[in-house]
């Protein structure tokens, strides 16, 4: 079901023998409340600061911010479920066992660096979060049996960081693009018209309150693919691709990874290319442009993202 203001949703795919997750809580309706509002923890700050030599002060340096926790102190109310008070029992038991198992994780904490999502909407804002559930701890009590138990669960965020839960995407066409120019005959008035004659081929708006990472996708045919933010960065790859064949390019902090049809071409990156880690746009208008060598004048790419949030 889609979320209603006020829901999370916790979710990630399966791994093997391992099942998957699609778990909301947060409101009366899911039968898993919140009885306190949530609470986004920020991380601690990680200082480089030094004591400055032979004399008074210290000397500030880089500075890094550790991930965010999510706290959420959740009833599970079986209450309605039965009309006997071991039935209420029951039912509770079993609400308490699906949001343990969609709580464990398995799937993704075997994983090496994946991520689960959780999403919520928060002032008609849809949101999400990528990390991993961590802490799950029922407080049983008298009222299990007659099909109530509050539960402490928390979720530790990849970064610090709020993401909209509406990925954006543009394709992008090799440049120059195919059929540029005017074709004739041609007739008097000359007038513009269509998409392109009003937004810069390639141009993005960024929104949001934070610089994100784009996932660039690259389809051939195309020998040297170079991939430009105007007056940001360039990265180029020293391969070439076949029609068909693509790299995916995602800076992302859980995948970092460069890979043509599967396969790792991290170490075909130009020396001058920015680090992964350095590939994220800036809030506001950035111009995407693809080059290299297509003699069919048909390689495109798309790059997608998500608007970042320093909260909600």
């Amino acid at each position: 079901m889609s979320l209603a203001e006020g829901e999370w949703n916790l979710s990630y795919g399966s791994n093997g023998i391992h099942a998957g997750a699609n778990f909301t809580f947060g409101s009366l309706r899911s039968g898993y409340y919140l009885l306190d509002p949530y609470e986004i923890t920020l991380g601690d700050t990680d200082t480089g600061d030094t004591p400055m030599p032979r004399a008074d002060g210290i000397r500030f340096g880089q500075d890094y911010r550790t991930a965010a926790t999510i706290t959420f102190e959740i009833g599970v109310d079986a209450v309605d479920d039965a009309t006997t008070q071991q039935g209420r029992h029951g039912a509770n038991l079993s609400r308490l066992s699906t949001m343990a198992q969609a709580w464990d994780a398995e799937a993704v904490r075997l994983r090496f660096a994946t991520p689960a999502v959780l999403s919520t909407v928060q002032g008609g804002r849809a949101r999400r979060f990528y990390g991993r559930p961590r802490k799950f701890a029922p407080t049983s009590s008298r009222l299990t049996r007659q099909g109530y138990t509050p539960v402490v669960a928390t979720f530790a965020c990849q970064d610090d960081t709020a993401y909209d839960d509406r990925e954006q995407t543009i394709r992008v066409d090799i440049n120059p693009p195919p059929h540029r120019g005017l074709v004739g005959p041609l007739t008097t008035p000359l007038t513009m018209t269509g998409a392109g004659s009003g937004k810069v081929p390639g141009e993005v708006i960024v929104g949001g309150t934070k610089a994100t990472w784009p996932v660039v996708t690259i389809y051939g045919p195309i020998t040297s693919p170079a991939i430009e933010v105007v007056g940001r960065w360039k990265t180029t790859l020293d391969l070439s691709l076949k029609a068909g064949e693509r790299v995916v390019i995602d800076p992302r902090p859980w995948a970092r990874t460069v890979l043509r049809n599967g396969a790792s071409v991290a170490g075909l990156l130009y020396r001058s290319s920015p680090r992964l880690e350095d590939m994220r746009l800036s809030v506001g208008r950035q111009d995407f442009i693809l080059r290299g060598t297509d003699a069919t004048a048909t390689a495109y790419m798309t790059v997608a993202w998500r608007d970042a949030y320093a909260y909600l």
